[in-house]
């Protein structure tokens, strides 16, 4: 069985580097070859504030946006949330983009590709954490940490260091064990 990994853009702003980040290491997920690596833009889904009048969990969704978003969760494995740290947390449309569905996530794995300023966005990455366990994801240890990520975009594109690079495969490792092990539980064989 194939595995499908989503690399998710989670910064909507205007101006964003997220985009270079996720396509670093969407590319790299492409390299390691044990996924079918997909690139997904949040912005794309245009979600509003949480606007479903039903409880996720019900899975009654009546907006075709939620609809679009909960098909493309539900397709994937294993998901990489690429984010930036705003104000010692990740960002408002991560946030509302996993409050939007539920049962879509559970019994998944999740990696962190964070990046911003000194802390290369591991507060971010580990408040979020946290939101990924209420919804049964399982987070691993492994993560990416960008700081002053600024420096290392070159037009356009995300040029890492070595050790960046190493994170990225050890991530992608322990993602593709958890996506395996966990499938049983997602109704799935391995």
């Amino acid at each position: 069985m194939t595995m499908k990994l989503h690399t998710i853009i989670c910064s909507t702003r205007p101006g964003r580097i997220g985009p270079a980040v996720a396509q670093w290491f969407h590319e790299r997920a492409q390299r390691h070859a044990r996924f079918d690596a997909q690139l997904v833009d949040l912005a794309d889904f245009a979600l509003p504030v949480y606007d479903e009048p039903h409880h996720p969990t019900q899975q009654r969704y009546e907006h075709e946006h939620t609809k679009r978003w909960a098909a493309s969760v539900a397709s994937a494995d294993a998901y990489v949330f690429v984010l930036p740290e705003y104000n010692y947390s990740p960002p408002p449309s991560f946030v509302n983009a996993l409050d939007f569905v539920y049962r879509e996530w559970n019994y998944k794995p999740c990696g962190f590709v964070s990046y911003g300023g000194i802390s290369g966005g591991l507060r971010a990455a580990q408040q979020a954490k946290l939101q990924a366990t209420t919804l049964k994801m399982m987070p691993m240890v492994e993560g990416v940490m960008i700081p002053y990520v600024a420096r290392h975009v070159d037009n356009g594109r995300l040029q890492p260091a070595q050790a960046i690079d190493q994170a990225a495969v050890a991530l992608l490792e322990e993602l593709f064990k958890w996506a395996q092990a966990l499938a049983p539980m997602r109704g799935e064989r391995s």
